[in-house]
């Protein structure tokens, strides 16, 4: 399969779905907090090994606590997806720390800040 095609994306897009599914209905540890998405999935082609991008809306003890215990529960929740999805193999699953949506609203946050004292600044002027 390769990288760029459409099954693939498919496959990858199929994986994250299911996965999202088992961590938020499926997982009763209680180091995983419960605002936790993932946010990407990639697949190799050979479906031996899976990147699962993790995002989790808490404190960094909250983000190093739902690591732990994703890692922890890995192995259950592979073989959850080995019993929902009929893949020829089950890939391993590497779980990643995905800042990006944070960060995305920390920076959303400063661009209205700005805006906001630049507005001010113009009323000044006037």
């Amino acid at each position: 399969m390769k990288k760029n095609s459409i099954k693939y994306s498919r496959m990858n897009g199929e994986v994250q779905r299911v996965l999202s599914t088992i961590i938020a209905q499926e997982i009763k540890d209680p180091r995983i907090h419960p605002m936790t998405s993932v946010v990407s999935v990639e697949v190799t082609p050979d479906l031996k090994y899976a990147k699962v991008y993790v995002s989790v809306l808490g404190t960094e003890e909250e983000k190093e606590n739902t690591d732990i215990g994703l890692r922890s529960a890995a192995s259950h929740i592979r073989s959850q997806l080995a019993k929902k999805l009929n893949l020829r193999n089950t890939p391993e699953l590497t779980f990643v720390m995905d800042n990006s949506i944070e960060y995305g609203v920390a920076m959303s946050k400063r661009i209205d800040e700005l805006g906001h004292s630049h507005s001010g600044e113009n009323d000044r002027q006037d």
